[in-house]
């Protein structure tokens, strides 16, 4: 099914939401795509054309999380590099050192000329003083064009200080292998009490239910905030009362109760013996496999499986919400990792150059249609595509969505990392579920100070 992103209705966005985002490091796909077009569309109108020539040798380097670039980007890049002789040097960096190191760099004006961060409308400025460390580019031809929801999450003080090139439909939910569901004659379960009773099925007929990559640092914390939706439903006013410093984390019930049910997950052995040392990188394998019945992904989750595992189907797979704290609303997030241009870089103008080249109608086309696990671009004009389960899954939860904790309340999103080391202590015995939250609290309380947050005094 083909749809463009102005008739993307099945996922219901508004432009009241609030976003940012937190967790999305995916490992994208192995596709090997064709190469890109030669041929221009529109390009920024600040910057020079992408055909026209450097007068010397430029390379500017690029520096982003494991998982941030997608191979179809890198192909973009070559082609970049054959008409305009400007060189991309990628600089990868292990997600759980990533801000550390970002952080070093940019305090010693020593950053790349592009640096990729998670934008959001409450972090380009605690966590990267865009007004300090990044380019404006509000007058960028691209900006008319991009999802209005996702340039709030790259505006600062009225700025836009970020370029993002993401799926408007990328979040984590359920991905469970309808095959071993059928074999065992499980339903789709509704509470976190038929969850339960699903993966003790599926356990006691030698699967492991859950596929969980610990090890990356970052997936497992899903779990906690992609159901915000649920918390604030459990408590009209939630997000405002953070926001507004008149409740802590560790004063809501319903997130200790869903902190408390992933570790019972756990401790009950649905996520098998080897979740500290499994890798996001190898979730295709796994889930191909048929030694694990579920995981937390993205909906593009079996197209790559059957690209790695052709044997595999991605037939074989349907999606539900996560269903902690008996949630049944569809998370939706409308920001994602992003693209910042050093303000001390020497090369500006042809890292907007760059910019403005991958902004291009067919570049953003052969992006998408070379990420398999990428459905729509948040970009006007983009075709996007959805299979038949798919569909069923917007059908059947898209009437009742919102987004994430990470996305809605402020300082949330910055601690991502360190709440999962919380969340690994508690699932190693070191901690509870009230001390994560009290944890993620007094982190929250320091980063609002540090930015002068009138809420907190």
């Amino acid at each position: 099914m083909k749809k463009t992103l102005g008739t993307l209705a099945v996922i219901g966005m508004t432009t009241g939401l609030l976003a940012a985002c937190g967790g999305n490091n995916d490992n994208g796909g192995n596709a090997s795509p064709a190469s890109p077009s030669a041929s221009g569309g529109a390009s920024a109108s600040s910057s020079a054309p992408a055909s026209e020539k450097p007068k010397e040798k430029v390379t500017l380097t690029y520096m982003a999380s494991q998982d941030w670039i997608k191979e179809s980007e890198m192909q973009l890049a070559k082609k970049f590099e054959e008409q305009t002789g400007i060189h991309i040097d990628y600089q990868i960096v292990p997600a759980d050192q990533y801000q550390n190191l970002l952080k070093v760099k940019l305090n010693t004006k020593e950053a790349p000329d592009i640096f990729g961060g998670q934008d959001g409308k409450f972090d380009l400025g605690p966590l990267y003083d865009v007004e300090k460390n990044a380019v404006d580019l509000t007058n960028e031809e691209w900006v008319k064009r991009e999802n209005k929801l996702f340039l709030e999450q790259a505006t600062w003080n009225d700025k836009v200080y970020a370029l993002t090139i993401w799926d408007p439909t990328y979040d984590y939910y359920v991905v469970y292998n309808k095959d071993i569901f059928s074999k065992l004659n499980l339903q789709v379960p509704k509470t976190y009490a038929e969850f339960l009773a699903v993966c003790e099925a599926i356990k006691n007929a030698g699967i492991t239910p859950i596929y969980e990559p610990v090890s990356d640092g970052w997936h497992h914390v899903l779990w906690f905030p992609e159901i915000g939706p649920k918390f604030e439903e459990a408590n009209p006013g939630l997000v405002d009362k953070l926001n507004n410093n008149e409740i802590k984390l560790a004063d809501v019930p319903i997130m200790e109760q869903a902190l408390t049910q992933f570790g019972e997950l756990v401790k009950k052995g649905f996520m098998g013996d080897s979740y500290f040392s499994n890798t996001f990188a190898d979730t295709e394998k796994n889930m191909a496999s048929g030694k694990f019945a579920m995981t937390l992904h993205n909906l593009g989750l079996p197209a790559t499986i059957e690209a790695a595992f052709p044997e595999t189907k991605a037939t074989s797979f349907g999606y539900f919400p996560i269903p902690l704290a008996d949630n049944q609303i569809m998370n939706i997030a409308p920001a994602a990792p992003s693209k910042f241009i050093y303000s001390g870089s020497s090369h500006i103008e042809e890292a907007k150059q760059y910019f403005a080249f991958l902004t291009q109608q067919e570049n953003l086309q052969y992006f998408l249609d070379n990420e398999p696990r990428f459905l729509a671009l948040n970009f006007e004009g983009i075709e996007g595509r959805f299979t038949e389960e798919q569909q069923k899954f917007f059908d059947t939860y898209g009437a009742k969505q919102g987004s994430g904790l990470q996305m809605t309340a402020k300082y949330v999103n910055p601690q991502w990392m360190d709440i999962g080391k919380d969340m690994s202590a508690m699932i190693s015995g070191g901690m509870d579920a009230k001390k994560v939250l009290e944890s993620a609290d007094k982190r929250r309380a320091d980063q609002a100070q540090a930015a002068k947050d009138p809420a907190w005094p």
